[in-house]
């Protein structure tokens, strides 16, 4: 039948304050009750999220998760982190809630990750993206170990094997371009924010800043080095 729809129905913990998360993601609050049970609508253009409280609920255990597929994930990421700059002062990146940045993760689609207060997970794709064919061959590079720590780290949510991972890779690729160096330093240098180790992110933001690229590879790579910029707080 056409004009099908199915909703995620996600738990929370504090139905008020999922609500205010989502509305600083720019959804409108549409239904709300408290009796029988906690439980609300949340609607952001084509995208509609149900809410349900949980007593006892633990967000840290949520196995929660939603898949979006949006015709630009990069535009509705800066939509999404100007409203939770707005919301909690700075762009939350670590813990719960948190937001991570559109990548490219090894094996699948570009794309990126929404956790809500609730510990549940938008993961959030192009729509009509394709995933990599794993029949066909692939050389490998630190592109590639920059994906699969993209994986790991913001798709699996284990930023210590993430960091190993990139450390590995930048010591067994030394004669990787500076472009694929300095894509990796600066992964690194997030996933060290996220790890609670701002010292080690700047010495890895420094090695980003380092390498010689060209005038046109360095304004690509503006926003990204403002971003991390922007979590280190400098």
């Amino acid at each position: 039948m056409a004009d099908e729809r199915t909703y995620p129905c996600l738990p929370c913990q504090a139905l008020d304050d999922s609500i205010a998360f989502y509305e600083s993601l720019g959804f409108r609050r549409t239904y709300r009750q408290i009796r029988p049970n906690p439980y609300a609508v949340v609607v952001r253009e084509d995208l509609q999220i149900h809410l349900f409280g949980m007593d006892g609920f633990d967000p840290a255990s949520s196995y929660g998760t939603a898949i979006v597929s949006v015709p630009d994930p990069d535009a509705l990421y800066e939509a999404f982190a100007a409203g939770l700059r707005e919301r909690y002062g700075k762009l939350p990146i670590a813990g719960i809630p948190r937001i991570g940045r559109p990548k490219k993760r090894y094996g699948t689609v570009r794309g990126f990750s929404v956790v809500d207060p609730g510990g549940n997970w938008l993961r959030i794709s192009k729509l009509r993206d394709v995933e990599d064919d794993p029949k066909a061959p692939k050389a490998r590079n630190l592109d590639q170990v920059v994906e699969a720590a993209a994986r790991l780290g913001d798709s699996h949510d284990d930023e210590p094997r993430a960091l190993a991972t990139l450390i590995a890779g930048l010591a067994r690729y030394t004669t990787a371009t500076p472009r694929q160096k300095t894509n990796a330093y600066l992964y690194r240098a997030e996933l060290e924010v996220r790890l609670g180790k701002p010292e080690d992110a700047r010495a890895s933001l420094a090695a980003a800043s380092a390498q010689p690229l060209d005038a046109d590879e360095r304004a690509e790579l503006e926003k990204d080095f403002a971003y991390i910029a922007e979590i280190l707080g400098s």
